[in-house]
């Protein structure tokens, strides 16, 4: 599922060849034994960065956005739910880091929820800003394990 709105699309094209590589790298059959941390798929154009973490309420953090990279969120383990909201509405919390591509926002009035599970993935490009690591309401927190491949879309 790739999520964002039609007036965005045209701004928020991923490189063909780039999210192919993403694709390609979550294919792999080995993604459940993978280390936390970084793993090179094409130098900064498209890498990954594996997670293990317990997921947390919503209401307990803030949106992240950013400016030159759309993530590929994919779960290896566990259940996620994970908010989107157009980065155009929501409002900034504190500055926006350049040199990490990194922004934290509260949103505007449009929220989305999408509730992944082992297998599956969501793309957020620039245009939404992102909750990742949520846990589904009523449920509690429980340990995911999750990729984002992160794609340059500049």
């Amino acid at each position: 599922m790739i999520f964002t709105s039609l007036s965005d699309v045209a701004a928020n094209q991923l490189p063909q060849g780039r999210l192919a590589k993403a694709l390609a790298f979550l294919s792999r059959t080995d993604l459940a034994d993978l280390e936390p941390g970084r793993h090179e798929i094409d130098g900064d154009e498209v890498f990954a960065n594996v997670q293990e973490l317990t997921t947390v309420r919503p209401g307990e953090k803030n949106y992240e956005a950013h400016r030159r990279y759309a993530d590929v969120h994919y779960v290896i383990s566990g259940t996620e739910l994970i908010g989107i909201a157009p980065v155009g509405e929501c409002s900034p919390v504190g500055e926006f880091s350049e040199a990490d591509d990194f922004g934290l926002f509260t949103p505007g009035t449009r929220e989305s929820w999408a509730t992944l599970r082992e297998g599956d993935l969501v793309v957020t490009p620039p245009c939404d800003a992102h909750k990742p690591g949520c846990c589904p309401e009523g449920t509690e927190p429980a340990p995911l394990k999750k990729v984002c491949v992160k794609v340059l879309v500049d």
